[in-house]
């Protein structure tokens, strides 16, 4: 079975801002890894959001977040 990305979710997560709390406003990347894990460990919000945080962790978590600013840079947001 071949996984294939849905390039047009990347896209979306890419420009997700944090929609509440302390971070208000800040893209999903730019928040702290202390932040990401602490929701982990008190579960994240459902839905998007909430699978949002968890790629985003694990984004960071792997070092690929230059790849995240990288495609921000390229694909504004119209």
């Amino acid at each position: 079975m071949e996984i294939k990305p849905d390039k047009q979710e990347l896209l979306k997560l890419v420009h997700y801002k944090m929609p509440f709390g302390k971070y208000k406003d800040r893209y999903l990347v730019d928040l702290p890894i202390p932040y990401l894990v602490w929701f982990k460990q008190k579960g994240f919000p459902e839905g998007k959001l909430g699978d949002y945080l968890q790629t985003i962790l694990d984004i960071k978590s792997n070092g690929l977040e230059p790849m995240i600013r990288k495609l921000r840079k390229e694909f504004p947001k119209d």
